[in-house]
């Protein structure tokens, strides 16, 4: 069963830099496409970015392109996503997820996901 442990949410101002961690368990990883989503309330969970485990191809929202940047370390069985320049929009719970669906940005193609680490940007 995979397990992921999200980490390094918290508060930052406007422009500034977080990184969370994604740390996966419970399976090998070599077939899934990793992913982070956020959710603010009443709204719906949101795709933002995704990577696949074996060869390391990206997929990002438009709304964090050349902003955020996620990437994994094997050998840690890690994911991350580096957040830059961020903006008081960007705050959400985000959660790591896992597929074995392939290239996908929907939530329901995703059967794995984390706690969700909150993210906070002050203007």
């Amino acid at each position: 069963q995979v397990q992921l442990v999200e980490s390094g949410g918290g508060l930052v101002q406007s422009g500034g830099s977080l990184r969370l961690s994604c740390a996966a368990s419970g399976r090998t990883f070599s077939n899934y496409v990793m992913a982070w989503f956020r959710q603010t309330p009443g709204k719906e969970r949101e795709f933002v970015a995704g990577i696949y485990w074996t060869g390391g191809s990206t997929y990002y929202v438009s709304s964090v392109k050349g902003r955020f940047i996620i990437s994994r370390d094997s050998a840690k069985n890690t994911v991350y996503l580096q957040m830059n320049s961020l903006k008081p929009e960007d705050t959400a719970v985000y959660y790591c997820a896992a597929s074995r669906r392939g290239w996908s940005t929907t939530r329901d193609d995703f059967g794995s996901w984390g706690q969700g680490t909150q993210v906070t940007v002050s203007s």
